[in-house]
């Protein structure tokens, strides 16, 4: 008896049906077939495959009995001397290696045994699994669409197994993983992920054989990110599908979305405004803008002294909420100060009761915001030109001297402003102490108004600032317990006011500033006393020492009485 195998599929990826044929020659009477396989891994283990009986009777080895893993193997006599095994569906690559046939006939009582064996390759559904992704596009205007592409291959015909793609999207500014936008199952099922739920009402999805479509309608800001392809592969043949037996990853893409181009225009030619007393507005003019765009509008201040930088007053938002800078967030900046809209293209920076130390050139910068389906998008911003506010009164006579002075630490130091020359009949004073502040902008620290009135801009400075006012033109400012952070230079300003008719308001006629004064800080006198104090160890030691010498006086005066007895 002679026995040959041979295969039909030397070489097969997973998936693929094995097809083995194992042919007996010169048997005299019915035989016995038994198949094996020899795992490459497991040298000398052989597993059963499958079993017929002389009668015929089929009989599975262990690992092929459930037909979901391979499917429903076949052994099946074609001749009288040639049989065929199939395995509908190789698993992995663990399933190559050698496959032995083994053919039994008996004969005079005994049992004659022939074997031989077949070689077959399982390759993996990875090999050679890959996914590129490309678009035609990657800036997108808004409301634009635009396409992304995932092509696949492999060194198998993808067309024969069930394939997969999961399309997923990193949003420019990551939050996490990235999100999936959805997949298509095998069977042609959409699923939608959750995370992008924008994308379910404007995203178009096809398949082919070997590439996947995904077109998105309406490109939003929200849409801008990087997009990728994932590809699932199974088996063929079998059911249900289960897990994948490959999956790659394509490489990414990134889509750029840029916003509606602005067409903002803001007047950007410089201006002045004088006044005399009381009120000042600076405006703002927006020449063009899209009709549904809104605008939202900072103001800021540039002092008049050389090197200083711009000082933000205060921000409108495209909602109105107004956003004070840092130099104009006290109470009564905050009331002095206004931002208003007053036309669809004209805003207005009210100041109110403005006065010398507001001097200086004010501009606005506006920014133009669009509403864009799912959220609001600043598209461009324009600055306006600069409009110097300046004062054209008379001037009042008063002491121009600069001043230099020092004062110790928690001592009061007096900051001289006198006025020169006589008043016009019925008119009033009015002065406002201000301090020199490195931002460019100075500081009130105290205004008396006309009316006799005290403010104090600086509430934390109140108990510490008095006007003594020795004569009726003499204003000068008193500094109670003088502190390091005092030390800088201040100057007044002085104001004439007259009532303009009886009953009327009163108004600005003159105003001038004194000279000045450089106030310098000196630490604390340091005396005997202080020192001692400020020493615990050195308090304690001159506390104890009279004591202690005294109980030694009275100790050697008891020995030598003691020793004079004696």
């Amino acid at each position: 008896m002679r026995l040959s195998v041979s295969t039909s599929t030397p070489r097969v990826t997973a998936g693929e049906p094995l097809v083995l044929h194992c042919e007996v020659q010169g048997a005299t009477g019915p035989v016995s077939l038994r198949w094996w396989h020899l795992p490459p891994q497991q040298p000398g283990r052989r597993v059963p495959v499958a079993a017929m009986e002389q009668d015929g009777t089929l009989s599975l080895g262990s690992a092929y009995r459930d037909g979901r893993a391979r499917g429903s193997l076949r052994l099946q006599r074609e001749s009288s001397g040639r049989f065929t095994l199939v395995i509908p569906s190789a698993l992995h690559e663990d399933d190559g290696g050698q496959y032995r046939c083994e053919a039994t006939q008996r004969h005079r009582g005994r049992n004659w045994t022939r074997k031989g064996e077949a070689a077959v390759t399982v390759s993996s559904m990875g090999l050679g699994l890959q996914a590129t992704l490309r678009s035609r596009l990657a800036t997108v205007t808004y409301g634009q669409s635009f396409e992304l592409f995932c092509q696949v291959g492999a060194s198998y015909a993808l067309e024969e197994v069930p394939v997969a793609v999961r399309w997923l999207f990193q949003p420019s500014l990551p939050t996490g993983p990235s999100h999936q936008l959805a997949q298509v199952l095998p069977n042609g099922t959409v699923v939608w992920g959750t995370a992008q739920p924008h994308f379910q009402g404007k995203a178009q999805l096809e398949k082919t054989d070997t590439s996947f479509r995904l077109r998105i309608h309406g490109a939003l800001p929200a849409d801008e990110g990087t997009y990728q392809c994932e590809v699932e592969v199974w088996r063929r043949n079998v059911l249900p599908l289960g897990q994948p037996a490959a999956s790659t990853s394509s490489n990414a893409v990134g889509i750029k979305v840029v916003l509606p181009e602005s067409k903002l225009q803001v007047a950007a030619e410089d201006s002045s405004v004088e006044i005399a007393s009381g009120n000042a507005a600076i405006e703002c003019r927006i020449v063009f803008a899209q009709n549904n765009s809104q605008f939202a509008v900072t103001w800021y201040l540039l002092p008049p002294r050389a090197g200083a930088t711009p000082l933000q007053i205060v921000r409108a938002n495209y909602s109105s909420i107004l956003e004070y800078g840092s130099e104009f967030s006290s109470p009564a900046q905050k009331s002095r100060f206004l931002s208003q809209r007053v036309s669809s293209n004209m805003f207005q920076l009210q100041i109110l009761s403005a006065n010398l130390g507001d001097q200086g050139r004010y501009y606005c910068v506006v920014e133009e915001w669009l509403w864009l389906v799912d959220g609001w998008y600043k598209l461009g911003e324009g600055t306006s030109g600069r409009t110097t506010l300046k004062f054209e009164l008379s001037e009042l006579q008063m002491e121009k001297t600069n001043h230099s002075i020092s004062a110790r630490e928690g001592e009061e130091a007096t900051l001289p402003c006198r006025l020169q020359g006589a008043l016009l009949p019925g008119s009033r004073l009015s002065a406002t102490w201000l301090q020199v502040k490195s931002s460019g902008r100075d500081s009130a620290l105290l205004a008396l108004q006309h009316d006799g009135t005290t403010e104090y801009p600086e509430e934390h400075l109140a108990a510490r600032l008095f006007l003594r006012r020795p004569s009726a033109g003499d204003f000068s400012l008193t500094l109670s317990s003088v502190e390091r952070g005092d030390a800088g230079a201040y100057y007044c300003q002085l104001q004439e006011w007259q009532q303009q008719s009886e009953g009327k308001d009163w108004a600005v006629q003159a105003l001038a500033h004194s000279g000045y004064t450089q106030l310098t800080t000196i630490p604390p006198e340091s005396t005997v006393l202080s020192r001692i104090c400020s020493s615990p160890p050195l308090l304690n030691f001159i506390l104890y020492l009279p004591l202690v010498l005294i109980l030694l006086l009275a100790l050697a005066v008891f020995c030598w009485y003691c020793r004079f007895r004696k």
